[in-house]
């Protein structure tokens, strides 16, 4: 029966959570760290191997070492490549059996099942844990809770009957968990007051301890029989290790987020304003356990704090402490400082004496603190139910109102129990709920603005999500309002300044991207985004300095590759620009871009059969690829394949109307085509004349393309006008060789003859620098 009812509970608990959580199932990643964990990052998305292993254990990326959250991230992705759904499952079932372990570790140290079961379902269903559930990215919660819960089931069996063995197990199983997430420094102190209670290592006050008639045989058979009391030093001295473990781990995560730019200056962020939110993070935290609502990803930090708020809060925090110890030792509740100083330990590492970040608080701090609150609300609501003043004679006096509380009180089991289911229920209805807000990146910021209408962060992710939608003008509007609220923030001034120059305005981008990397010089993609940029406006040389600095910072950013590539085709280096291409798909093989400019770096290089396929695997990646697909009908032109060419190019025109090599290439051929079904001199001077004003005629090769045109239209004095003016620009430009083919040409018009292909060299043949046919990624 003992065992049925434990697996009975355990199922209750895996079930529970399954349907409080089991929406995550559909939820998208978001672009809070997600990115940077998973789905930007090629070395987690190859997968495990020697390589990602040795990488996981030497990189600080993301100003943390957590080695073991790594690996699970790469474990996830050889299981189910980047399909969400697969990465937040885990996550559950790592939830899932958290709930389960709390349940066991308390189940075995105190022999209370149901108390026990209450906290396990609480955990399990609490909505303050959504965000540790729901989001990828705080895989390294609840893989280190896992852990950290092992290590204190460890610790209760090493203490029933100490041994070299079962010390080394709790060892282990902390360094584990302190290499998924660091907040597990304070886990010796827990485990100091579990020896206070329930174990009673630290005392002979049987009621401060488990008694021994209390243990089931089955705990009993487990090892938990033992519970005489031990000398205080023994006990210290066995935390000695543990406590040395936490403090390395705490060195290497300071040193960590320090070296990443995660810590925040006491000029950014004051002592005073430290010490003041302390206070009241902690009754903050309380009040939402109490009653959770108004979540949301991020609360931004508070600056001005109102004065009352931190006195309140410390006021009340001390009074709490105060009225936990005295009832502890008046009435040996043990219970009541455990659960307390659980909650109020394990909160240390986050709390805000060292600032990571600029949140003030965070619903995923609260994953594994809150036990000590549900440990003290369970077992005090179970001395509740306990017979202890039927017999009170004060409810005579009170008339038929005491009679009612006296039937009350006779029946107060039954009354806590519903209280309870209650409690329980309404908090699956409200983590499913909250679950929901998790769906996708829109639908998690705009509930965010509606909880903090002035939070930076939810703006500016908000805005970044609809500009992967392709909203830029939305996404420029939520940028402008986080700039709004950190005006020198690098942030905001980033992703306006990328969608800027997303929206072909450069010019205006350009000094926001400058004043992010000014703000944050070691910040790689700020760099990439910049050359971006300069490249756009036309200013290589400077647009290269970037990237190169870029792929100095992280040798492995895909992007910054891809840029390279781009601006060294227009520098006509297409050997360097074939190696970063090669560098870009060898950490992600299935991206577009760099084959692109593969391709077009090997038709420069004369090479435009091995080109083909690069291109025609960048239009398998992504079919609306418009710079893919008109570079493929120029490859095809010049592979003779002309008809082919002509269907490549007008789908390229109708997905990119303004794509000025295609609008080039495709009037050639309409212009010059050996194939009289192909030629169309009409179509073939709009095309021209469209590219010629796109650019302001200041392209030389274009207005010779124009001329083929008016020729073949047999417009044969505007012909030798535009050769002439193209011959002039050329000569201007340095471009002797094209001067020459074009004044050959030239003569030909003034006979009142058309070019053909095969004639002479192609109309829309151009150096590199004149091609705007690459791609790049900001």
């Amino acid at each position: 029966m003992t065992v049925r009812l434990d697996l009975a509970i355990i199922g209750f608990l895996v079930l529970a959570a399954a349907a409080a959580y089991g929406g995550v199932a559909l939820a998208e990643f978001i672009n809070l760290d997600d990115n940077t964990y998973i789905y930007d990052n090629p070395v987690v998305q190859q997968g495990l191997s020697a390589r990602g292993a040795a990488w996981a254990f030497t990189t600080l990326h993301e100003a943390n070492w957590h080695p073991l959250t790594w690996l699970s991230h790469m474990a996830d992705c050889q299981l189910f490549g980047l399909w969400a759904g697969g990465h937040h499952l885990v996550n559950l079932c790592l939830h899932a059996a958290n709930g389960v372990l709390v349940y066991l570790l308390l189940a075995r140290m105190t022999a209370r099942r149901w108390p026990s079961a209450f906290v396990a379902a609480l955990f399990a269903l609490h909505p303050l844990h959504v965000e540790s559930v729901a989001w990828v990215a705080e895989r390294k919660d609840v893989l280190s809770t896992f852990l950290g819960l092992l290590a204190l089931l460890s610790y209760a069996w090493y203490a029933a009957r100490p041994s070299l063995g079962r010390y080394a197990a709790v060892f282990i199983l902390l360094a584990l968990g302190l290499m998924a997430k660091p907040m597990l420094v304070t886990l010796p102190f827990v485990m100091l007051l579990l020896d206070f209670w329930p174990l009673g290592r630290l005392t002979r006050n049987a009621e401060c301890g488990v008694r021994n008639a209390e243990l089931t045989p089955k705990a009993q058979r487990f090892g938990f029989s033992l519970r005489t009391p031990h000398s205080a030093l023994r006990i210290a001295l066995e935390k000695v290790p543990l406590l040395v473990l936490a403090a390395a781990s705490s060195v290497i995560t300071y040193a960590a987020q320090a070296e990443g730019g995660a810590v925040l200056s006491t000029e950014t962020l004051p002592l005073a304003g430290r010490l003041a939110s302390v206070p009241t993070a902690y009754v903050t935290y309380l009040a939402k356990t109490l009653w959770p609502g108004g979540l949301c990803v991020f609360y931004p930090y508070v600056i001005d704090r109102p004065l009352w708020q931190p006195l309140a809060s410390g006021a009340a925090l001390v009074a709490a402490t105060a009225l936990v110890i005295w009832a502890a030792r008046r009435r040996a509740l043990g219970y009541l400082a455990v659960g307390w100083f659980w909650y109020l330990g394990m909160l240390v590492p986050v709390i805000g004496f060292v600032q990571v970040g600029r949140q003030s608080m965070a619903d995923r701090y609260t994953y594994m603190p809150l036990v000590g609150i549900f440990i003290l609300v369970a077992w005090g609501a179970a001395d509740v139910a306990r017979p202890a003043w039927e017999g009170c004679h004060a409810f005579a006096l009170l008339g038929k109102h005491g009679r009612f509380l006296l039937g009350v009180g006779r029946h107060r089991l039954k009354v806590l129990s519903a209280l309870a289911a209650a409690a329980l229920a309404a908090c699956l209805i409200l983590t499913w709920r909250q679950v929901g807000y998790w769906a996708d990146s829109e639908t998690l910021y705009r509930h965010a603005l509606e909880v903090v209408a002035d939070n930076a962060v939810a703006h500016g992710n908000l805005g970044a999500a609809l500009a992967a939608r392709g909203r830029l003008d939305d996404a420029i509007y939520h940028f402008r309002e986080a700039l709004r609220i950190w005006p020198e923030s690098a942030d905001p001034h980033e992703n306006l300044g990328m969608a800027l120059s997303l929206k072909g305005r450069p010019e205006e981008g350009l000094p926001h991207l400058e004043k992010a990397v000014a703000l944050r010089p070691r910040r790689a993609v700020a760099r990439s985004r910049l050359g971006a940029a300069l490249f756009q406006l036309g200013r290589n040389q400077e647009a290269a300095g970037e990237l190169r600095e870029a792929l100095r910072l992280r040798p492995d950013m895909v992007d910054a590759h891809a840029n390279l590539s781009a601006v060294l085709i227009a520098q006509g280096k297409m050997d360097e620009a074939v190696y970063h291409c090669r560098e870009a798909l060898r950490l992600r093989p299935e991206q577009p871009i760099p084959h692109n400019n593969w391709g077009l770096a090997l038709m420069e290089l004369g090479r435009p059969a091995e080109a083909l396929p690069h291109l025609e695997e960048a239009l398998r990646l992504r079919p609306d690829y418009a710079d893919a697909r008109g570079n493929a009908g120029v490859c095809l032109a010049r592979l003779g394949r002309s008809r082919e060419a002509a269907g490549r190019l007008r789908e390229a025109l109708r997905l990119k109307p303004d794509f000025l090599s295609a609008l080039d290439e495709l009037a050639g051929i309409c212009a010059t085509d050996p194939d009289a079904a192909l030629r169309n001199g009409a179509e073939a001077v709009a095309l021209a004349e469209r590219a010629c004003a796109l650019t302001g005629r200041q392209v030389p090769v274009y207005l010779d393309t124009l001329a083929a045109a008016y020729a073949e239209a047999g417009r044969f004095a505007e012909a030798v006008a535009a050769a002439q003016e193209a011959w002039a620009l050329a000569v201007a430009q340095g471009q002797r060789d094209l001067a020459a083919r074009i004044d050959a040409r030239r003569l030909a018009y003034e006979a009142g003859r058309p070019v053909r292909r095969g004639t002479g060299p192609p109309a829309s043949a151009a150096p590199a620098a004149s091609l705007p046919r690459t791609g790049n990624d900001l």
